[in-house]
């Protein structure tokens, strides 16, 4: 019999095992995969984006952002930055408060692996997990290795992205076969794809990166964007994407911080026999002002163009309208929207409140990060308050 059994060895699972573990707890983690924490190896390049100097509520999304405040502010950035610097791991700041690894991501992995280990618990990989049931007081969750018991269940068995990693939506049947309400799930942080005529124009501009603004479902975020052969990608666009909705356009500022107006005003001064590609290739990179140019149609010298003509193509810089019509999907998304409805669970706890003993946390609720470290620190908090407690 164990006291807990966690699911899933992913970064929200190891977090709370530790925790239940230091408690004294008879903890057993299972999880499908070979590996654990491979989310956690790729991260950030391989550098692991483990927190963000920034976190606070409004950087996280679902139907109720607010459900995450409580383990946020328990278990804070500070709280695992304390962890990564006992554990002698080497980080730095790049941008927006995004904290990485100096050296490789695995390091993080090493240390939570050391922290299950001196804590006592149990390590199953390459088991593969079957139904789970309650029975009284004891839970029976089928594995490889045969039935198993615990007085607790902590599911933290992230959500649907990157399925080549083993990503599946076990957790979520969990929560359903214990009649728990899921809200809808889809892929997020992940480019974005176009239809094969808008392709036409994007495919010979991959490669092509600007600092730009990217604006969709009333959040702009400010930062660089990417053109692709599938279409757009970028951080900018990877943040948008939480926000975007089928059917809508996407704005983007391609110049923010700057004048354009003034700047092609200048052009047809000082050189007034150019094309407009060459006036926009001070503003642009030089093979998205060709493209621009097309888009606005003056194939004439920049003398001919009229003050009004240069202050309409400056607005168009600034509010460039692209139409994608889906993503990438779960294959490249780096985290899933949407999952077990947080109003069935316990904010303090991470416990269902229908179903004592039984917990969700990580990337199977419904709670999600933007971009930059938040999700790593989001399973952190939720793993450590489930781990309290459990």
């Amino acid at each position: 019999m164990w006291d807990v059994m966690v699911l899933g060895a992913g970064a929200a699972g190891m977090a709370a095992a530790v925790e239940a573990g230091r408690r004294g707890r008879r903890v057993l983690v299972v999880d499908h995969a070979a590996k654990v924490g491979e989310k956690i190896r790729i991260s950030g390049g391989g550098r692991c984006n483990f927190t963000n100097l920034g976190v606070s509520a409004e950087k996280f999304l679902g139907r109720n952002p607010r459900f995450a405040i409580s383990a946020l502010k328990r278990f804070t950035q500070w709280d695992f930055i304390a962890r990564i610097d006992s554990a002698g791991i080497t980080w730095h700041e790049k941008t927006l408060g995004q904290l990485f690894c100096d050296g490789p991501s695995t390091q993080v992995i090493d240390m939570l692996l050391r922290d299950m280990a001196d804590s006592g618990v149990t390590l199953w990989t390459g088991c593969e997990l079957g139904a789970v049931t309650k029975d009284g007081d004891i839970f029976r969750v089928e594995t490889k290795r045969g039935v198993q018991e615990a007085r607790a269940v902590i599911v933290a068995t992230g959500g649907k992205s990157i399925p080549k990693m083993g990503a599946t939506g076990y957790g979520y049947k969990i929560a359903e076969s214990f009649g728990l309400p899921l809200t809808e799930t889809r892929p997020g942080l992940v480019p974005l794809t176009f239809a094969e005529q808008e392709l036409e124009w994007i495919k010979p501009l991959a490669g092509v990166a600007v600092q730009g603004r990217a604006t969709a479902g009333g959040k702009t975020f400010p930062e660089a964007v990417l053109f692709t052969h599938r279409g757009i990608s970028g951080p900018a666009i990877l943040q948008i994407s939480s926000y975007w909705r089928e059917g809508e356009p996407i704005s983007l500022d391609l110049c923010p911080g700057t004048d354009p107006a003034a700047l092609l005003r200048e052009a047809k001064r000082t050189a007034g026999r150019s094309q407009l590609g060459t006036a926009l290739a001070q503003i642009v990179p030089e093979r998205l002002a060709k493209h621009l140019a097309e888009v606005f149609q003056e194939r004439g010298p920049m003398a001919e163009l009229s003050g009004a003509r240069l202050d309409a193509i400056a607005a168009g810089l600034r509010d460039w309208r692209l139409m994608p019509v889906g993503s990438e999907g779960y294959r490249t998304a780096e985290v899933t929207l949407g999952g077990v409805d947080t109003d069935a669970l316990d904010a303090r706890t991470m416990q269902a409140k229908s179903v004592p003993g039984l917990y969700f946390i990580g990337e199977v609720v419904d709670i999600t990060g933007w971009l930059g470290g938040y999700n790593f620190q989001w399973a952190w908090s939720s793993g450590w308050a489930a781990g309290q407690v459990a």
